[in-house]
């Protein structure tokens, strides 16, 4: 049985997901504030968040960060009535999975849910055939532990920014379109999703390129797509 952590403030809220995600099928714990949420994390491993943002005593972003500090992967979805596109982008930038603003569909954040669960457990199934860390470069990546780390220093990802760093890991100097990376990571092939790759590219620079917008390692091929540089190359 799946366990969540539902960090909630307002009780009608916590109560709503309580009883919808129980219904389900999963385990889960309400937490009603901040610091109440942070110390059950850091007290036990939950296999998924449930995140506001706006929290008494700790604020949602700051559970973020430190969660990401974490050694074990826990996917993060945050529900938040702050809804601009700013708030939204530092969620996930600052490690989220995924973002839904209030108020929100109930069965729409069940189906994210069962997402992300398909495809960590698609991740452990892959890490279990392709046994092994991956040296590529100054990375190395754990596909069991989902940990990455450059130049022995550990780098927090999201879960979909750490398949896209190991896809390229394991393909060093191939180019590769938007829509293949759409296939080969998102699971599928759609006219106009292309922007998900690119936004998803641009934060991963952000996190591991000295320069994003000179980037060494996920370089951009014009007219094409997008390469990982090659794992043999020098670099100053």
């Amino acid at each position: 049985m799946k366990q969540i952590l539902v960090i909630e403030d307002d009780p009608d809220i916590g109560d709503m997901l309580d009883i919808n995600l129980r219904d389900e099928g999963y385990a889960v714990e309400v937490a009603t504030d901040g610091v109440e949420g942070l110390q059950r994390l850091r007290n036990r491993r939950y296999d998924l968040l449930v995140l506001d943002l706006m929290l008494p005593g700790i604020d949602g972003l700051e559970i973020c960060r430190e969660v990401r500090r974490m050694p074990s992967y826990q996917p993060i979805v945050i529900i938040s009535a702050r809804s601009t596109e700013t708030h939204r982008v530092l969620g996930l930038e600052l490690g989220a999975d995924d973002y839904l603003t209030k108020p929100f569909s109930v069965p729409e954040l069940v189906a994210r849910i069962r997402a992300l669960f398909r495809r960590v457990e698609a991740l452990g199934r892959e890490a279990q055939a392709q046994t092994g860390v991956v040296a590529c470069g100054p990375f190395t990546i754990d596909p069991a532990g989902y940990t990455v780390s450059l130049a022995g220093q550990p780098v927090a990802l999201t879960l979909k920014e750490f398949e896209l760093l190991l896809f390229f890991a394991r393909n060093p100097g191939k180019t590769f379109t938007r829509i293949a990376l759409l296939n080969s990571v998102w699971g599928y092939s759609h006219d106009g999703y292309e922007h998900t790759v690119n936004s998803h590219i641009n934060r991963l620079r952000a996190k591991i390129e000295r320069d994003p917008a000179r980037p060494e390692f996920i370089q951009t091929v014009w007219g094409v797509g997008y390469k990982f540089a090659d794992c043999t190359e020098e670099r100053a």
